[in-house]
């Protein structure tokens, strides 16, 4: 069921019932979309513990990004309190999915998670460095995630949804940003809670509206 409703601030928005449980992204777990490569790569418990004892790259890749977004979701939960809610591991495609969604009075914040414990990290406008290493396009994939994640919220709200990307580097030994960098937030995870104070974006009923279209799987058909 769907029907349209006003806003206090007269937004009209859009009110729907829970999906159907096949469709509900509100039941998908911290790093879900991690989880299940790693099962389809290694099916077995025996076959992934010697994985797991062989350190293959990729798979160890995986194991480190799935610890990273289970960290992030936890710091994520004491939000809640607060009036924010959050999805986990938004599947876009195949191969890509949006680690977290936040939406709450503050705004939507589309937020990518990258585990680089104990590391040096640098973020520009447009890479970022770990110990000094290549540049990597986390700025310019999170400003992507951000605007896919727009698309999706401004269709299926019918009022137009600001969407704020967050790069989360989980323990990183230190965090260094430039100044030039505006659009992109870059925190630590321990920062997260920094966001829960926001308010004045959306209104609760809009905050209903967001969440529901957003956890609605059919509603990302199509995004990318």
């Amino acid at each position: 069921m769907i029907r349209s409703a006003a806003s206090p601030g007269g937004v009209a928005s859009t009110l729907r019932t829970p999906p159907p449980s096949d469709y509900d992204l509100a039941s998908r777990r911290p790093g879900q979309a991690l989880r299940e490569k790693i099962r389809a790569d290694c099916p077995s418990l025996i076959q992934r513990s010697l994985e797991w004892a062989l350190r293959r790259p990729e798979n160890a890749s995986w194991r480190t990004g799935l610890r990273g977004e289970r960290i992030v979701s936890r710091e994520l939960v004491r939000l809640r309190q607060h009036g924010w809610r959050t999805l986990h591991s938004i599947p876009l495609s195949p191969t890509w999915d949006i680690d977290h969604l936040l939406i709450g009075p503050g705004g939507v914040f589309s937020i990518n998670t990258k585990h680089h414990r104990g590391k040096t990290v640098w973020v520009g406008d447009h890479v970022a460095r770990i110990n000094y290493g290549e540049g990597r396009p986390y700025p310019r994939s999170s400003r992507r995630e951000a605007a896919v994640v727009k698309k999706v919220l401004d269709r299926g709200c019918r009022f137009a949804v600001e969407v704020k990307p967050v790069l989360v580097f989980v323990k990183p030994a230190k965090l260094t940003v430039q100044p030039s960098l505006q659009d992109v937030r870059a925190i630590e995870n321990r920062e997260l809670s920094a966001l829960s104070p926001l308010t004045g974006v959306l209104s609760p009923e809009q905050v209903d509206a967001v969440y529901a279209v957003a956890r609605d799987q059919r509603s990302w058909t199509g995004a990318v």
